[in-house]
């Protein structure tokens, strides 16, 4: 046997992988699979029908169900709930269990409570105490009841209120422009690889009258719109976009409110914050975009490069993420 089981506790199953350490009054029933160097805490159960990957975390008094998947390098923290039932029902059992997934690399906060058929991403992070009643996007950072997105794991998060080296001023937009014609088709900047999203100011005119901002298409935006829509009435809690475009441009502009917004290129992510109606948000193609945190009277004014294409979309983060960084097909 080549993994460790404490004498006083009990472990049913025999899948059990390599250098993983089974600690006191846990108890592992038939048919369980858990990976390699796994670390299960003490009082910890197993049902037969769960799933626990390599290296991953399981500390004490948590009870992993039939049907809850745990990927890779998970960690549970103490006393985090795992559902499987939707309507349960004493001595009565569905046919089949609904399964609850957790992603490589998340992390789930002590005592958070996960209710059946959420799909918790890769890399995210459950806050303590958090009741998920939805799936969490990949390296979102979750609080409350029920919880809502906050941040995102290992953004930037400068805020994206004007740094310089973020900032496209309207006479740098011809000069972005005239790299991309001469660039490798289906590049930004002739290396394959997306010129990043980035902020820029557009025209702002005040006077006793109120404010004005202005800009041209032709001039003023990186890419010549084919059509536009509007975002509003969007519940604070509630997350948009989480998707990326093939080769549509956008330009984002909230002008009214404010919202969040991460950008991620598949190497880093950046947070922005859109709360000026002078200040848009160029996301280039091949970019995972994603807009939370809308304050109540927020409308977010989105100008596209192309026709609405449902083939344009990436709407599967694993399928960006291969695309990206050019591990896929």
């Amino acid at each position: 046997m080549d993994y460790f089981v404490h004498p006083n506790a009990l472990c049913e199953s025999d899948d059990i992988g390599a250098g993983t350490r089974i600690w006191a009054f846990a108890h592992v029933l038939p048919g369980a699979r858990i990976g390699r160097d796994c670390n299960i805490c003490d009082g910890v159960f197993i049902e037969g029908d769960a799933v626990i990957g390599d290296r991953s975390t399981i500390k004490c008094g948590v009870q992993v169900w039939d049907a809850v998947r745990l990927g890779n390098d998970v960690f549970v923290g103490p006393n985090a709930t795992f559902s499987n039932d939707v309507f349960p029902r004493s001595r009565q059992r569905p046919e089949r269990y609904v399964e609850t997934v957790v992603e490589d690399g998340a992390s789930i906060g002590a005592n958070a409570t996960l209710l059946p058929g959420v799909r918790i991403g890769r890399g995210a992070m459950i806050g303590a105490g958090a009741v998920i009643t939805r799936s969490v996007p990949a390296n979102a950072i979750v609080v409350g009841n029920p919880a809502r997105i906050v941040g995102y794991t290992d953004a930037d998060e400068d805020g994206g209120r004007g740094k310089a080296a973020r900032v496209a001023a309207p006479e740098r937009v011809q000069a972005q422009r005239d790299r991309e014609a001469a660039a490798t088709p289906g590049s930004d900047d002739g290396t394959g690889h997306p010129d990043g999203a980035r902020l820029q100011r557009l025209a702002r005119f005040v006077d006793v009258r109120g404010s004005l901002s202005v800009g041209e298409f032709s001039r003023d935006l990186p890419f010549e719109p084919a059509r536009y829509f509007l975002v509003f009435d969007v519940p604070s809690r509630e997350t948009r976009g989480e998707h990326a475009h093939r080769r549509c441009h956008q330009f984002l502009l909230c002008v009214h409110g404010s919202v969040k917004v991460l950008a991620d290129d598949g190497r880093q992510r950046r947070a922005f914050v859109l709360d000026s109606p002078d200040t848009g948000l160029h996301l280039p193609p091949m970019t995972w975009g994603t807009q939370y945190r809308y304050s109540p009277d927020a409308v977010l004014l989105v100008f596209a490069s192309h026709a609405y294409d449902a083939g344009d979309y990436i709407r599967d983060y694993d399928e960006f993420l291969a695309l990206a960084t050019g591990e896929g097909p």
